[in-house]
């Protein structure tokens, strides 16, 4: 028998108790992400089952998912009587608008800076970063001034403003990475044909920039969709123009709340951010990916 044959059976109870080893550390932190994971999500799960609920079984059942009796027309009562259907009807204005806005200003805005350089770029870029960290509250006084004077107040245009406004910068350094770290190969085939920078970019570029598009929609939608404090400031004189949040906020505060009214109309709030981040996530991970490598 050889030296090599030798070594190689000391070598295998030594390599099946490492894979052991290993396998079991696996298991132990799948086992671990599965009870995070159920944790983190049983808040949902628990609101998702109290508005299916009866106020009798929401008071009596605690902490309990599941519904003893379900309860379907806690949803069209909350779209009605608690008028959440013109509230989701307000929020989707709001967000939609504000993503095609946002989307559009911020990938034209990014190209320019990944493409060109002119001086006092390194300096423009610096101060518009310290935007950044401007909280709301030490804005929002000039801004509903501004608002206020344009006529604009108590409109959902105000807010399809402020709100796209409050977007603009980041947005803008997501496309501004993702287009410097594209080639420059495609764009000088295209100048070779004879177009110029408006053409290169919408002819060219913006049809790449799939994924960084999707991404910036994603956190726009997110934002606008889950904003408070802007939609409560600029149509605090018309019940009629809130949003999800704040018409949720209003009835807490207008009712003896009826919680499962409550509960349905948060499952309402949240149910098109989840499905739109089903549908987007792949892009998004592309986009942040692509925005991060540069």
């Amino acid at each position: 028998m050889s030296i090599f044959s030798i070594r190689e059976k000391q070598q295998r109870p030594r390599r099946s108790f490492y894979n052991i080893r290993q396998k079991g550390g696996i298991g132990l932190t799948h086992l671990i992400l599965l009870v995070g994971g159920i944790i983190w999500m049983y808040p949902f799960l628990w609101m998702l089952g109290s508005s299916l609920k009866t106020n009798a079984d929401f008071f009596d059942q605690g902490l309990n998912i599941f519904p003893r009796q379900i309860e379907w027309s806690n949803y069209s009562n909350a779209w009605n009587e608690a008028s959440f259907g013109q509230y989701f009807f307000n929020t989707a204005i709001v967000a939609g608008t504000t993503v095609i806005l946002v989307m559009l200003f911020t990938a034209m805005a990014g190209y320019a800076l990944a493409r060109t350089n002119f001086p006092g770029k390194k300096l423009l870029l610096g101060l518009i970063a310290l935007t950044l960290f401007l909280p709301h509250g030490y804005t929002i006084i000039p801004v509903f001034d501004l608002v206020q004077r344009l006529g604009l107040l108590d409109t959902l245009a105000s807010v399809v403003l402020v709100q796209a406004s409050g977007g603009m910068v980041f947005s803008t350094f997501l496309f501004m990475g993702y287009f410097s770290s594209m080639e420059r190969e495609i764009e000088d085939a295209a100048r070779v044909d004879g177009a110029n920078f408006n053409q290169r970019f919408w002819m060219v570029m913006f049809p790449l920039a799939g994924p960084m598009l999707a991404t910036v929609a994603l956190f726009t939608f997110i934002g606008a969709w889950n904003s408070f404090f802007i939609p409560l400031v600029f149509t605090l004189g018309v019940p009629e123009l809130r949003t999800l949040a704040v018409g949720m906020y209003a009835f807490i505060a207008e009712n003896s709340t009826n919680w499962t009214y409550l509960a349905a109309g948060s499952v309402i709030t949240l149910g098109p951010i989840m499905v739109v981040f089903v549908l987007l996530q792949r892009y998004f991970i592309n986009g942040v990916a692509g925005a991060v490598k540069s």
